[in-house]
């Protein structure tokens, strides 16, 4: 969107919202088989929204739409941190598995913060 990213792959918030997707994936692997259409479907399709939201919202190249699609995706970023922390409390997911995905989540909230502060004053 700006004259300094090429591609929305070239953004470290992009990057970072599909490790913490891959991360996702991975950690959510050994939950229960029951919950495979449950809370382990709502976890991965909300994680792998991050970064889709941020491509899109890049693809658009109308800042505003940007912008609407950044904010989408901070919402997609919420909905994991609590469905993160749903697992946490009943025992799907231990602390230790969660702990890192969690701070993960931080990470990228933060970044998607900047990016859309620096967006909103262009």
């Amino acid at each position: 969107m700006t004259e300094k990213t090429g591609s929305y792959k070239d953004l470290l918030v992009w990057e970072q919202a599909m490790d913490l997707a891959v991360a996702v994936y991975g950690a959510t692997k050994s939950w229960p088989k029951e919950e495979l259409y449950g809370l382990t479907s709502q976890v991965r399709r909300s994680a792998t929204s991050v970064p889709a939201n941020i491509a899109e919202g890049y693809g658009r190249e109308i800042r505003g739409s940007y912008l609407q699609f950044l904010r989408i995706a901070q919402g997609s970023l919420k909905e994991l941190e609590t469905q993160l922390l749903i697992a946490e409390r009943i025992g799907i997911a231990p602390k230790a598995t969660s702990a890192p995905l969690l701070a993960s989540t931080e990470s990228v909230g933060k970044l998607l913060r900047l990016l859309i502060r620096k967006l909103a004053i262009e």
